[in-house]
């Protein structure tokens, strides 16, 4: 049977107006604003019955909004066995430790050798998701970030998990390494996080109210002369946040050349950042479930050094 539109209606009641991409985006975290600006431009969107084809038009308050999203395109990418440390798997999900260095979507520059080709090797029926039929990854690692990360292997379950994590009821556990140490032992970081309107390959710390509010909580789990060991829980999922923000305290992430010093302080080959555990509900369980991932070698040895 044919794959039919996803079909749904958002309502709008901001005081402040707000351009019709930057708010989806906020709404449907399963989206990227990318994604969403396509949808728009393809007229699938509609604002109180009339068809958009601007990305950057200002919302009425009220109004409601029509969002209309096809079927998945065709898939284009060859899957390659590339191998998997698979820490659980059911006819729902697959949690996989991810190893530093691994790209998780294809992009420019990266067009095969992703976590995506090997899902599609180990897993071949997975269904489509978003604008293509690819994987159903529920959230991203960046390249250099190894540890825990859910795939979804079915449509309802990826929209289950997403939920979740857009009523921030995830337990999302980091460790990182960073240099100095925190201004104290325990700390909540709230600021905006947006692209640094100078080099847009990178992330800032947003002032007066802009950007997307990020939320994260550290505590010290060990102090060594020249750095310090946190665990850091993130209740939002924005693109380098824990990085930009241990930066924005004065103590950037161990080896992140990006936000923190251009030369690192130990002998490292990328940024010393872990996830270490997940807690969340999946389908045909009662109780939330906690996957977690040991601390990859190269960052344990590097503690070893420093102890």
């Amino acid at each position: 049977m044919a794959e039919q539109d996803r079909t749904f209606i958002i309502k709008f009641d901001n005081k402040i107006p707000e351009r019709l991409d930057k708010y989806l985006a906020e709404q449907l975290s399963d989206l990227s604003r990318s994604r969403i600006q396509d949808l728009i431009r393809g007229g699938y969107i509609q604002v109180d019955g009339e068809s958009i084809d601007k990305v950057s038009t200002l919302l009425p308050s009220p109004c409601s909004i029509l969002i209309t999203i096809p079927p998945a395109e065709p898939l284009t990418i060859i899957p390659e066995a590339i191998p998997l440390d698979i820490l659980y798997e059911d006819e729902n999900v697959i949690v996989v430790n991810k190893p530093a260095g691994l790209v998780v979507h294809p992009s420019n520059g990266h067009q095969n050798g992703t976590l995506v080709h090997a899902l599609l090797a180990h897993a071949p029926f997975l269904q489509g998701i978003g604008g293509v039929q690819r994987p159903g990854i529920v959230h991203r690692l960046d390249r250099d970030t190894s540890g825990v990360l859910l795939v979804a292997k079915n449509e309802k379950t990826h929209h289950y998990l997403q939920e979740q994590f857009k009523s921030r009821e995830v337990n999302k556990i980091y460790m990182a390494l960073v240099d100095g140490c925190p201004p104290t032992p325990t700390g909540r970081i709230e600021t905006g996080i947006q692209r640094d309107p100078t080099q847009r390959k990178k992330m800032a710390v947003a002032y007066n109210g802009r950007g997307r509010a990020a939320v994260s909580e550290y505590k010290v789990i060990h102090s060594y002369k020249n750095h310090t060991l946190v665990e850091v829980k993130i209740f939002t999922g924005r693109t380098h946040q824990i990085r930009v923000q241990m930066a924005y305290l004065g103590c950037p992430v161990v080896a992140d050349t990006i936000y923190g010093h251009k030369y690192p302080s130990l002998p490292l080959h990328r940024q010393f950042l872990h996830a270490r555990s997940i807690t969340i509900r999946i389908p045909d369980h009662s109780e939330p479930m906690e996957f977690s991932a040991p601390l990859p070698d190269d960052l344990q040895q590097i503690l070893n050094e420093l102890t």
